[in-house]
């Protein structure tokens, strides 16, 4: 029987603040496959995880996350509570620990994802096989390929496992991460004979965590890893 990859979304998002370090630190007590992640590039430049293209819902702040610098993301809360981390941060903490999906969430992030990665497998305990870059944004996901096909990517959907996979085939994707609305047990079936890994999101509850088990997909992306 083989295992499928239980992911924690932007941590374990169901019990801390997304996209924290404490978050983080929760998926990996629940000894996670993965962890997914997002990432923006501030205007001091630098990497910041973070989901949303503004501040307004998460944080005592407002605005756009690529408006703001480094240090006055990090002066905002989280809830309340966290602060903002650096994918140097993230890096540094999970130390190779699981798999990290990096979603690719702002404009003009694949350039820098690149040279950190690369920096980080130079540096440090990490593998390319360590890491899968995921986006809906296809261009991001063709500057990751032009500029080192080693990285392995990953395609997200919310339309079309067709498209998806179609698209992948450009950039030589392996892994294709479709909503689970999109999935039948025929198509997880027909991407993975095509060569495809199928990680879907977002699923929280037994009963479609059993559905997707049935049908063989890959990896599970769960705000509860636990629950897997």
């Amino acid at each position: 029987m083989y295992k499928i990859l239980n992911i924690g979304h932007r941590g374990a998002k169901g019990h801390i603040a997304e996209n924290t370090i404490e978050s983080i630190e929760k998926a990996l007590e629940f000894q996670v496959d993965g962890i997914e992640i997002d990432v923006h590039v501030c205007a001091s430049g630098e990497l910041v995880v973070f989901h949303d293209f503004t501040l307004d819902r998460m944080t005592n702040g407002s605005g756009e996350v690529s408006k703001h610098t480094l240090s006055e993301l990090q002066k905002l809360k989280v809830e309340h509570e966290y602060t903002i981390p650096t994918l140097e941060n993230v890096l540094n903490f999970i130390d190779a620990k699981c798999l990290l999906n990096i979603e690719l969430k702002g404009k003009d992030t694949a350039i820098k994802i690149c040279e950190v990665i690369k920096n980080c497998i130079e540096n440090s305990n990490w593998d390319y096989s360590d890491f899968i870059v995921s986006s809906f944004q296809h261009h991001e996901l063709e500057t990751v390929f032009k500029t080192n096909q080693n990285i392995p990517l990953a395609v997200l959907t919310k339309a079309s496992v067709m498209e998806a996979m179609e698209f992948a085939k450009t950039i030589k994707a392996k892994t294709i991460h479709p909503n689970v609305a999109l999935l039948t047990q025929e198509n997880v079936k027909l991407a993975q004979n095509q060569g495809f890994s199928v990680n879907t999101w977002t699923i929280n509850d037994k009963k479609t965590i059993a559905r997707m088990k049935r049908y063989g997909v890959n990896g599970i992306i769960s705000d509860y890893p636990d629950s897997l």
